[in-house]
């Protein structure tokens, strides 16, 4: 049972935000600083990713963990109505709670979300771009720093492929060349 009146609730759900919610900011304070510029919600590319990086064919979603159903296993989508059985095998993740209140509503909206993301970053995998994923959850202050270094690793890695870097390995040195090596130091 709900505790507040329908009224209240649609108040509630209208003062949701799609642009510029506290996770996105977080995720472009934490790259600007980093040196990285982007552009937000391009609208010509599919999904209005958050922020785009053409420098790095790269964007970057920043999802809610509730309205995308971050760690939900979804029972297979075998026809548009929902059995009793799967509804009660869709269970919450330790970051994603579904209401127990119409719960057939939010399952069946939760599931369009998370095959939209993933048609989504199929048409800009298809565009010849990266696509990354940046979950509520992991932007919790324990963990910001090390998902933030995590994306500026992921970003220079993909430009180093991109551009064609080439890696060289160290040389392996044997025992006696590596005496030598010292004995020449000293």
């Amino acid at each position: 049972m709900d505790k507040l009146s329908p009224q209240q609730r649609h108040k509630n759900m209208a003062a949701i935000r799609s642009k510029d919610t506290k996770p996105e900011m977080i995720v472009r304070r934490g790259l600007w600083k980093r040196g990285f510029r982007y552009r937000l919600n391009h609208k010509r590319l599919p999904g209005h990713p958050d922020m785009v990086l053409r420098k790095y064919r790269t964007c970057i979603f920043v999802n809610g963990c509730f309205w995308h159903g971050h760690l939900v296993a979804m029972p297979p989508n075998e026809s548009s109505e929902f059995s009793v059985e799967s509804l009660e095998s869709v269970e919450s993740s330790t970051c994603c709670k579904i209401p127990k209140t119409n719960r057939e509503f939010w399952v069946a909206k939760i599931r369009r979300n998370k095959e939209r993301d993933k048609e989504e970053q199929k048409k800009l995998a298809a565009m010849g771009w990266h696509c990354i994923t940046v979950w509520e959850c992991e932007l919790k202050p324990a963990k910001r720093e090390e998902t933030l270094d995590s994306i500026a690793f992921t970003l220079n890695h993909i430009w180093l492929q991109d551009h064609g870097a080439k890696t060289i390995p160290y040389p392996k040195l044997d025992e006696e060349d590596l005496q030598m090596q010292i004995a020449a130091e000293s």
